[in-house]
């Protein structure tokens, strides 16, 4: 096959479009990977609306490309220098493509490492049949984790990594979420899973706030009934009046910012994975950091390849069930249905997993059924 369908980002305007292009030729140290399921992520909302983020990181010069960067797949085609992976293995990658000479990569923190491509964002991506990708990010996965929940263990590794943080240091503890969303949501799952007693998940959807108390949130505060000030209060007053042991900022904003500091107890921590588009905001220095001693953990992506482990193992054993969090499951062909769905202004899905064939799609449905 020389050609294949992928959806792509052709011009600088709001939206995509499902188009045939060429198969990607790899290069020695790259794998050909034929594409079985596919997650949209926030970052694809991003590149479809093409708002300030989407125009200033990626920008016109690289356009047309194909985004996405979430996925599982069968390994088609290997390069001369490959020497891990074989044809039929099955996969999904890291979707931080690291420079090995890096002196991060060279530290043992290729995750946040300079010089880095972003899988989707700085290269083509995976909405399509087929995607290159170099061998040093393949993650091999076993084939008793199905294609929908190996296509998610890029994001579910954003949540492992957050909730665990440097030291995994989390069983029997207390802990705030903010955010509804599918990394919020995600989050919640491992929290519970991994043994934290006590969980507050901050929220804005009614659908997606109860999604979260299935998954195993004790409480939910809605940012939309109660004030800032309300849920702090909330907050102390179940927890020995010191608050929250760790604290995970999910969403960027300036009330999620402050709820997230002003709900962690001294000593405690804060893991900063949401991204402000403000770029400055408001803190208060001395008295949320300095006088309260707390730990700071700054989330970029996973660490490579130690949360992917973790999350491989919690699929594998099936002590972590994440289906829920997957509210949709749709062809590739229904892309903008999906992203109609991501981008509606009450929206209610949570994590959408795309297939390429309608066979997968339909064992897929039948799997979710069975979980839910």
């Amino acid at each position: 096959m020389s050609t294949m369908k992928a959806i792509v980002k052709t011009t600088p305007q709001p939206g995509v479009t499902l188009t045939t292009v060429p198969v990607p030729e790899i290069k020695s140290d790259e794998v050909l990977v034929k594409v079985k399921a596919c997650g949209i992520c926030g970052t694809d909302i991003h590149i479809y609306n093409w708002d300030k983020w989407a125009e200033s990181r990626i920008g016109f010069s690289k356009l047309p490309q194909i985004i996405g960067h979430e996925f599982s797949g069968i390994v088609e085609k290997v390069g001369k220098d490959v020497k891990g992976i074989k044809v039929g293995d099955y996969v999904s990658a890291e979707t931080h493509i690291y420079n090995p000479k890096d002196l991060n990569a060279l530290l043992g923190q290729s995750h946040i490492g300079d010089n880095m491509e972003i899988l989707g964002v700085d290269r083509n991506g995976v909405f399509a049949e087929y995607v290159a990708v170099p061998e040093r990010v393949v993650w091999h996965n076993k084939f008793d984790i199905p294609y929908e929940l190996a296509a998610i263990q890029e994001p579910l590794g954003n949540a492992c990594y957050a909730v665990l943080g440097e030291d995994g240091d989390i069983a029997g503890k207390s802990m705030v979420i903010t955010g509804d969303g599918p990394i919020s949501l995600m989050a919640v799952a491992i929290a519970r899973t991994c043994g934290v007693a006590k969980i507050f998940l901050i929220g804005m959807s009614e659908p997606r706030m109860e999604l979260a108390q299935k998954l195993g949130a004790d409480y939910v505060l809605s940012v939309n009934t109660t004030t800032h000030e309300e849920r702090i209060e909330f907050i102390k007053e179940k927890t020995y009046g010191a608050g929250v042991d760790i604290a995970l900022e999910i969403v960027g904003n300036q009330k999620s910012i402050a709820d997230a500091f002003k709900s962690v107890r001294k000593g405690g921590r804060v893991s900063a994975f949401g991204i402000s588009p403000q770029n400055v905001v408001e803190l208060d220095y001395n008295n949320d950091i300095v006088f309260k001693g707390i730990q700071i953990h700054g989330i970029s992506g996973r660490k490579i390849f130690d949360t992917w482990y973790r999350v491989h193992n919690l699929l594998s054993t099936k002590r972590l069930n994440i289906y829920p969090v997957i509210t949709d499951l749709m062809l590739l062909d229904d892309y903008n249905d999906a992203f109609n769905k991501l981008t509606h202004p009450n929206r209610s899905a949570a994590k959408i997993v795309l297939f390429l064939e309608k066979k997968d799609l339909d064992e897929a449905l039948k799997r979710k059924n069975l979980k839910e």
